[in-house]
């Protein structure tokens, strides 16, 4: 692997711009949304992490990599590595972005590093965002990337259980459509959440893979619906892939727990009794 080319791609920048509209605003909350209430309207807040949906990979079919994704080497190094995950990331929060609001996404690459892991090589990638809407910066985002050699068979890491205490508990269905909408509305084409021969044959999962921003997304719901209000800051990673493995409950289970050390919560995804995503959402004042 070419370390040096690699890291020719640290400082690199890109800017984009993004609105939700009204429709799209209503897809989104179909999706992910809290169906007790109603969609965001024009002019109105949006939930914190929608904007994941505003800046599609928008390219033509014949430059998406075998895996779905966009062919590496313009924005991101091009990593000779056959699998990659959104590994984890954390935000912070000024004002809510709002429904029909243009805003604008300046991204640099911070960082790219080759480790040793004990499936061999891995090599991650941390991107910065600064989104800004109105005049003023509403989003800090670190986005950290990872890139893996394909392995020959499935090997999980080790399983973490649910925590017991909670201030919280809640179940959701998965479902194959559920993973089409979420690929829809974030215009994802990565074959490992629809297409089962690749997911199994290729990269050797079980099953279909729950994507890992879709059960962030529900981290913060439920940050939201503890205290009454979006956290100020969010941070999440992966700890175990989720997945919905043909004849088996694709049940997602969220709970949250009080965390007097992170002044908010910590929050878990799971899936049969063990964790798949950790978060800590924290609020500036108490509430």
């Amino acid at each position: 692997m070419d370390q040096v080319n690699l890291s020719a791609w640290k400082g690199r920048t890109e800017t984009r711009e993004g609105v939700i509209a009204p429709a799209q605003a209503a897809q989104i909350h179909a999706t992910i949304g809290d169906t007790a209430r109603d969609a965001p309207k024009m002019g109105e807040a949006m939930p914190p992490l929608w904007h994941w949906c505003a800046f599609p990979p928008v390219c033509p079919l014949e430059k998406l990599a075998t895996d779905g994704h966009p062919k590496l080497g313009g924005f991101l190094p091009p990593v000779p590595l056959g699998r990659r995950m959104w590994a984890g990331g954390k935000l912070s929060f000024g004002a809510p972005l709002r429904v029909g609001v243009p805003f604008a996404s300046r991204s640099t690459i911070a960082g790219v590093t080759e480790k040793a892991g004990k499936t061999g090589r891995m090599v991650f990638v941390s991107v910065d965002h600064q989104l800004s809407a109105e005049g003023a910066v509403v989003i800090e985002e670190r986005q950290d990337i990872v890139y893996l050699d394909l392995p020959t068979e499935f090997r999980p890491p080790l399983r973490q259980p649910m925590p017991e205490e909670t201030v919280g508990h809640w179940a959701q269905p998965v479902n194959e459509a559920l993973l089409f909408r979420f690929s829809a509305i974030t215009f994802n084409a990565h074959r490992i959440h629809y297409d089962l021969p690749y997911a199994q044959e290729v990269e050797h999962y079980p099953g279909l893979v729950v994507h890992g921003p879709m059960q962030a997304a529900w981290l913060m719901r439920a940050a939201t619906d503890v205290k009454g209000r979006a956290p100020d800051s969010f941070a999440f990673r992966g700890v175990h892939p989720m997945l919905l493995i043909p004849g088996e409950s694709g049940e997602m289970t969220i709970a949250a727990c009080a965390s007097e050390e992170a002044r908010g919560l910590t929050l878990h995804t799971g899936q049969a009794g063990h964790q798949c995503m950790q978060a800590t959402a924290t609020w500036e004042e108490t509430t």
